[in-house]
C-alpha cells in the first residue's frame, strides 16, 4: 500500500457542535465548533495548558483536585517516585483519550447543540464537507437562525457514493442474513 492509500484508509470523525441561539441574533455558521475524535497529544502532554486553552474551567479544577489528592494520597502510604510518576502518565494518558469528550462535555453544559457527525483527512476537509451537505451544494453560505429551524444532522454526510445509508459493523446490508 503506497502512503496516500493509507492517508484515505485513516480518516477522522469530527463532531459538530452549533452555539446556543441568541434571543436577538442567529447563529451563524463561522461560529460552529469541530471537535475531533481520537487521542488529543496536546491534552495528554500539556494537559493544564490543553485545558486553558480551551476555556474547560470546571475541568481544570476538577483535574488541578485530582492531582493534588493523587499527590498527598500516594505520599501518605510511601510510595516510591517510580509509582508516582507512573500514576501522573497513567491520568495524562487518560486525559489525552478523553480529550474530546471532556470538550464535548464542556459544550454540552454552555448548551451547544451537537448537529451532527462528519468524517474527513483533516479538519478543512470535514468543514467543507458539513457545509457542502449542510448548506446544501451550489447555493450561497447563509446565517442559519434559531436552533429549532436548524436541521437535526445532514443525511448527506450519512449516505455513502451511491445515496444509500452504509451500515458499520458485522451486518453490512440491513437485515441481512448473519
Amino acid at each position: 500500500m503506497n502512503a496516500n492509500r493509507i492517508g484515505r484508509l485513516i480518516m477522522s470523525t469530527y463532531t459538530v457542535h452549533a452555539p446556543p441561539p441568541k434571543p436577538d441574533a442567529t447563529s451563524a455558521p463561522e461560529r460552529f465548533v469541530f471537535v475531533r475524535d481520537g487521542f488529543s497529544f496536546w491534552a495528554f502532554a500539556l494537559a493544564p495548558l490543553w485545558m486553558l486553552r480551551h476555556r474547560l474551567w470546571l475541568v481544570l479544577i476538577g483535574y488541578v483536585v485530582l492531582a493534588v489528592v493523587l499527590s498527598l494520597g500516594l505520599q501518605a502510604i510511601g510510595a516510591s517516585r517510580g509509582v508516582s510518576i507512573t500514576v501522573g502518565v497513567l491520568v495524562s494518558l487518560l486525559i489525552g483519550f478523553e480529550a474530546a469528550t471532556l470538550r464535548r462535555f464542556t459544550l454540552a453544559r454552555r448548551r451547544w447543540q451537537n448537529i451532527g457527525v462528519v468524517v474527513g483527512d483533516d479538519l478543512e476537509t470535514a468543514e467543507r464537507r458539513f457545509f457542502a451537505a449542510y448548506v446544501g451544494e451550489g447555493t450561497e453560505p447563509r446565517t442559519w437562525p434559531a436552533a429549532e429551524s436548524r436541521p437535526a444532522a445532514p443525511m448527506s454526510l450519512l449516505q455513502g457514493s451511491h445515496g444509500t445509508t452504509d451500515v458499520i459493523g458485522l451486518f453490512p446490508q440491513p437485515g441481512a442474513p448473519r
